[in-house]
């Protein structure tokens, strides 16, 4: 089963939700704030991903923190704060339990699922 990790009222998560809706590909959707955010599956994200992909640079939480916290950034303290944060995670995260994809572009969910 494909599942759809994010936020609900991200922009980006609703064209993606639309997207695969229009293409009749079934998912469950993993809403970070009410369903919360394993340690241990965020940590193998960001070993296959890379924290630098997955963290949100452009969004409020980010901007909302001190300068200190965003000038050391490293691994640890980006799991930290991706844990304290889920909206800091880049969205959507596309699991397909083979492959995880990041973030929407219509042109890599059309490979991604052979449309």
């Amino acid at each position: 089963m494909i599942t759809m990790y994010g936020i609900p009222n991200c922009d980006t998560i609703k064209k993606a939700r639309k997207w695969l809706e229009a293409n009749q590909i079934e998912y469950r959707f993993h809403d970070y704030r009410k369903d919360g955010l394993d340690e241990t599956q965020l940590k193998n994200w960001v070993s296959e991903l890379g924290w630098e992909t997955l963290l949100n640079k452009r969004g409020t939480t980010w901007r909302q923190q001190p300068e200190e916290i965003k000038k050391a950034i490293d691994e640890t303290s980006a799991i930290s704060l991706m844990l304290e944060y889920p909206a800091m995670i880049k969205r959507p995260l596309i699991d397909t339990g083979s492959v995880r994809l990041v973030g929407f572009k219509d042109t890599e969910y059309s490979a991604l699922f052979d449309i």
